[in-house]
């Protein structure tokens, strides 16, 4: 009974330690500008950083592959676009945005106009009767410029491809449709099932509207199937998913390029009758090859020229039951449909870093300057080749929660039109320790290289420059002398122009009773940076904090009280000496005082001057000046 009672017990330890691993968030990035964002952490590796590529990662993490319906529980906002740099650090999360709802072969895309694009597909809604899924369009401000249905007959907006071609005109999306049919191909004429096709359709981008569609159903044969067989059980709707279609591409002669996954499969399917041209690989391979691959994703052009093809794809080389090899590999191959017979040469691989299998979903893309990044989807799993094999970088999530269908990389500018976001919050316990710390980001902006923090005496007074740090994370910290009260903040590039401006934020300050301040005025009184920060040689490379030569509205009334005090002890010394002459030597006994306690300070009289900027203005009406719209 006892021994019982302790398997329980560690039983429900284990399932209670599962759980809270399940809602763990320490895998997960969290910020005090967006407190309702969670975004998920990478682990990086460089092998060789000098041979990798530039570019940002673009990446869509999500919990689960179906949508989520709504819950009682509360999650912060996770999953959806996502993009970061080759540090994994945050640089824009469209979580939020999204309504935290999944997002598929999130990419960049150039051929829509001079400025980078965005494109997307985001998945169905939990119930359909809301909506069917979409192709998103957003321009590199992060706005959504088109919104895409897919025709109602063609069912929902498939996650696995949106495709946008060169033209900048049309896009490529995957289809399924269900049809009964009989399995007499099967040696079974007096049953019937139900049978999930594969498909694609070439959609207008300005109307939706369908210019072309194909569908596997009467073009490839139930046998061609590797996932079902002649004796596998009959199946209600949407029923067999026996081809399992998974990336169209298409060339410039106009014929298209499907990867079929329950075939084993790639097909060249024409664009004139939507008749198969050829197959590679599977039971019906039209070519000599000096490779194998299965259950493949991401088949598309490289070159394409009459008969001579290179096309990559990503083979898995598995799936969620067998492995046709021991690894997983990204492959290009070389296809001659000229040659009789034709012929089909891998002519680069790529093997998955860590020896293991991609069971389900990744791609493969080949960079500008030859380069191949590859996701191997689960835990966010990416890596870059360089052209020769050599391995230069890997990454994966840190939760094991999370995957990503797809990952690219891109050069990319984002110019998120909404202000840089930024709180303030005041510190100290008495007038000599006072302090304003700042966070601030800007969710999207890819060329921020400085912050500039300003602060003014009130609503209505000019703002005064009184620091500036480096960019140095998605969100980044600063902290200035003294209790500043009206603050606001700057994005500048590397060239020392402003990017955006924050709006005007009065500080956080706590319950000064609590935290045990002891300063002559309770509350205090928030400095005037103009008087705090105007003997500061240079407030824009101020970074420390302590300095005694800058000090808080409160410690300047109490040295003033001091002066008074010593003033007032010599004035009543001398007043029986009188007239002009006690006149003269108070005036001058003031100045020595004053002079005095300025050395010992350390401070250097200068009269304030405010930073000229190249249009001849200062920087404090250049922070309030409106930005130009080009």
């Amino acid at each position: 009974m006892l021994f019982l009672c302790l398997s329980w017990l560690s039983w429900l330890s284990w399932l209670c330690q599962t759980a809270l691993a399940q809602y763990s968030s320490d895998d997960l990035m969290s910020f005090v500008t967006l407190p309702d964002i969670r975004a998920v952490k990478f682990n990086v590796q460089y092998q060789n950083r000098e041979r990798v590529s530039p570019g940002y990662w673009f990446v869509a993490p999500y919990l689960h592959i179906g949508p989520d319906p709504p819950s009682t529980l509360y999650e912060q906002y996770q999953i959806g676009p996502h993009i970061y740099d080759g540090e994994g650090r945050l640089i824009w999360t469209g979580s939020q945005q999204f309504e935290n709802r999944n997002v598929f072969d999130f990419k960049v895309v150039n051929s829509l106009g001079p400025d980078p694009h965005l494109s997307m597909v985001l998945q169905n809604s939990w119930d359909p009767a809301i909506d069917t899924g979409y192709g998103v369009i957003l321009t590199n401000d992060y706005q959504v410029q088109r919104k895409l249905p897919l025709r109602k007959d063609l069912g929902s907006f498939d996650i696995h491809e949106f495709n946008i071609l060169d033209d900048g005109k049309t896009a490529l999306v995957t289809v399924y449709l269900s049809h009964e049919v009989t399995l007499e191909d099967f040696g079974r004429p007096t049953e019937t099932t139900w049978l999930e096709t594969g498909g694609y359709a070439e959609i207008d981008l300005n109307t939706a509207e369908v210019i072309q569609s194909w569908d596997s159903y009467k073009r490839i044969p139930l046998p061609e199937t590797v996932h079902y067989n002649q004796f596998s059980p009959v199946e209600g709707h949407p029923g067999w998913d026996y081809v399992h279609i998974n990336s169209v591409d298409k060339n410039e002669i106009g014929d298209y390029l499907i990867s079929s996954r329950f075939a084993n499969t790639i097909y060249l399917i024409s664009c004139m009758d939507g008749n198969i041209m050829w197959r590679l690989g599977g039971k019906y391979s039209d070519f000599e090859q000096d490779f194998t691959f299965s259950k493949q994703h991401d088949a598309k052009f490289i070159e394409s020229n009459g008969t001579h093809h290179i096309i990559s794809f990503l083979n898995n080389a598995s799936d969620e039951e067998f492995n046709e090899e021991n690894i997983s590999s990204s492959l290009f191959v070389e296809l001659d449909t000229g040659a009789r017979p034709m012929t089909a040469r891998a002519i680069r691989r790529y093997n998955r870093p860590d020896g293991q299998l991609s069971r389900l979903r990744g791609n493969t893309q080949l960079l500008p300057n030859d380069n191949v990044f590859t996701c191997w989807s689960k835990e966010g799993y990416i890596s870059e080749y360089a052209a020769d094999g050599e391995l230069l970088m890997t990454a994966n999530f840190t939760s094991s929660r999370y995957s990503s269908y797809r990952g690219y990389k891109f050069e990319f500018t984002g110019r998120p039109t909404a202000p840089p976001d930024m709180v303030a919050s005041v510190y100290g316990t008495d007038a000599t320790n006072m302090v304003t710390t700042f966070w601030v980001s800007w969710n999207g902006a890819t060329d921020v290289a400085w912050w500039r923090f300003y602060a003014q005496a009130s609503e209505f007074h000019d703002p005064v420059l009184i620091g500036n740090t480096s960019r140095s994370d998605f969100e980044t910290m600063y902290i200035a002398r003294g209790y500043l009260d009206w603050v606001s903040v700057e994005a500048v590039d590397v060239n020392g122009t402003v990017l955006g401006r924050s709006e005007m934020h009065r500080s956080k300050s706590p319950d000064w009773k609590s935290v045990g301040y002891k300063g002559k005025s309770s509350p205090p009184i928030p400095a005037d940076p103009s008087i705090v920060y105007q003997a500061s040689d240079s407030a824009a490379e101020d970074k420390a904090v302590g300095d005694s030569g800058q000090m808080s509205s409160d410690a300047i009334e109490t040295q003033t009280e001091k002066t008074t005090q010593v003033l007032n002890h010599t004035y009543n010394a001398i007043r029986s000496i009188g007239g002009v002459f006690s006149f003269v030597l108070l005036l001058c006994l003031f100045f020595a005082v004053m002079a005095s306690y300025l050395v010992i300070r350390g401070w250097r009289l200068r009269v304030y001057q405010r930073v000229r900027t190249e249009d001849g203005g200062s920087e404090e009406r250049a922070h309030l000046a409106p930005l130009h719209q080009d």
